[in-house]
């Protein structure tokens, strides 16, 4: 199903809970972050409802719904699969833990929910029937103009709940627009509080800012505001750093890296974190000898961006992805010249398209030569998938059944064995043993004759007299 086909279906479903509420004697409309987008033109994620039916009341309509914000009057409706939160009017009243009201009072005017949100884009309601939008702040006068407004006073907004601070960056940079002067002044005055935030929301409004397409944006506005150095000063650390032109006529490693991610549009997490922290062992590592040079940066830079990943709290399987990202992007230079073995486990490692993604930007945002790039890519699409992973010849038990005492020598017999087999020199088990005996011999079986060895007879398979 298309996005604009399950963005139609999610609006046909809050639609018809905008009529029940109605229906009831109830306000209701469509409101915040859907409304911004379908009046800019964009299919809405999700869908919210505003409404001035209590939160019991909300219960008592809709029998399948479910509270996930009791104090704050939040109702998840239910559905034939679908979902909608309906929540209650209401005005805020202080947060003394710069996240959550300390009190909240339900409302019956729609112009007092308006009032107490973030953005005055994010604050508009609609009539999903008529197309009726209700305007208390601004709003449809920021969208046209490409605006990022804090409602009223945006430093009372940001002391209220601190992560707006992240999130005027990240809307800015998703729409392309301006922040309006104070509340871009706000930002830069209030940088410190985001230390108060948790690791876990400050990591998820930085992935959204890096996946929703305009995240070179997103870092420069906060680098301009002064919020890059205090969440990310290894990304930071960046500008100025030089590199060899001959490789990077683009320029230092800042402009390398703004450049990759104002060409990578949406993204995955993992390919968006790879991208950003790629070269992030590079200002460490960098010294001037007969050129400019990096020595070790892939390998202190794995070292860094697992720290980076593990202090913004992201998961064990996002730091293995991005780190095998950074780890490996230099070895694109390479491929023309490796072995078909040392080639087939590069194409076949986890998620090969993010490491294909990350080198095609890397390339593109450098030198822009894309041979090896292409290279790669048309070996992975075309080799068949049983040349990369083809049925094993040998295991531990073969070479333990050929008469091997286990240790480590068996992963070294393995992995020749494998090598030949990707290389096409051997295609049966008799020859992988064969291979493995040539390498290194099995111990002779014990002097009194207990079994042992490869073949229990003791006589080669090729012995005529088997």
């Amino acid at each position: 199903m298309s996005e604009s086909t399950t963005s139609r279906a999610k609006r046909t479903f809050a639609a018809g809970a905008v009529e029940a509420l109605r229906r009831h004697g109830y306000g209701a409309w469509f409101v915040g972050g859907c409304v911004r987008d379908e009046v800019l033109g964009i299919p809405p994620k999700d869908y919210d409802i505003a409404t001035s039916a209590r939160p019991e009341q909300v219960l008592a309509l809709f029998p399948r719904s479910e509270k996930v914000g009791a104090h704050f009057g939040v109702v998840l409706v239910k559905e034939n699969g679908h979902c909608v939160e309906v929540a209650t009017f209401r005005s805020d009243h202080s947060y003394s833990d710069g996240r959550h009201p300390d009190v909240v009072t339900f409302e019956t005017d729609p112009r007092q929910d308006a009032l107490r949100r973030d953005f005055t884009i994010n604050s508009l309601f609609l009539d999903p029937f008529s197309g009726e939008v209700l305007d208390f702040t601004g709003g449809r006068e920021d969208l046209r103009e490409g605006v990022v407004r804090a409602i009223g006073n945006a430093e009372e907004r940001f002391r209220e709940d601190h992560l707006r601070i992240l999130r005027a960056a990240r809307f800015a940079a998703r729409f392309g627009f301006a922040v309006e002067p104070e509340t871009y002044a706000a930002m830069r005055r209030l940088g410190a509080l985001l230390d108060t935030v948790s690791r876990e929301r400050v990591r998820e409004e930085l992935i959204r800012m890096l996946t929703e397409g305009g995240a070179r944006r997103g870092l420069e506005l906060l680098d301009g505001c002064g919020l890059l150095e205090r969440l990310l000063p290894e990304v930071k650390a960046f500008q100025g750093v030089a590199q060899p032109p001959e490789y990077h006529p683009e320029g230092d490693v800042w402009v390398h890296v703004m450049l990759m991610l104002e060409l990578m549009g949406k993204a995955t997490p993992t390919l968006a974190f790879g991208v950003l922290l790629h070269d992030v062992g590079k200002p460490p590592t960098f010294r001037v000898a007969e050129r400019i040079r990096f020595d070790g940066h892939v390998e202190v830079g794995v070292v860094m961006a697992r720290r980076i990943l593990e202090r913004l709290k992201c998961s064990g399987e996002q730091v293995e992805r991005v780190s095998a990202l950074v780890e490996h992007h230099m070895r694109f230079s390479h491929v023309k010249r490796m072995k078909q073995s040392t080639l087939k486990r590069f194409l076949r490692m986890p998620h090969f398209e993010e490491h294909l993604a990350l080198h095609r930007l890397d390339c593109l945002s450098s030198h822009r030569n894309l041979e090896s790039y292409e290279f790669a890519r048309q070996a992975w699409e075309n080799m068949p998938e049983e040349a990369l992973r083809p049925p094993r010849l040998l295991t531990g038990d073969d070479l333990i059944a050929a008469g091997y005492a286990p240790g480590p020598l068996f992963k070294d017999l393995l992995r020749a064995v494998e090598d030949a087999q990707l290389e096409g020199r051997i295609h049966g088990r008799e020859e992988a043993l064969d291979l493995a005996a040539a390498l290194r011999p099995p111990p002779l079986p014990p002097a009194s004759g207990a079994p042992g060895g490869r073949h229990a007879s003791g006589a080669s398979p090729r012995d005529p007299t088997t």
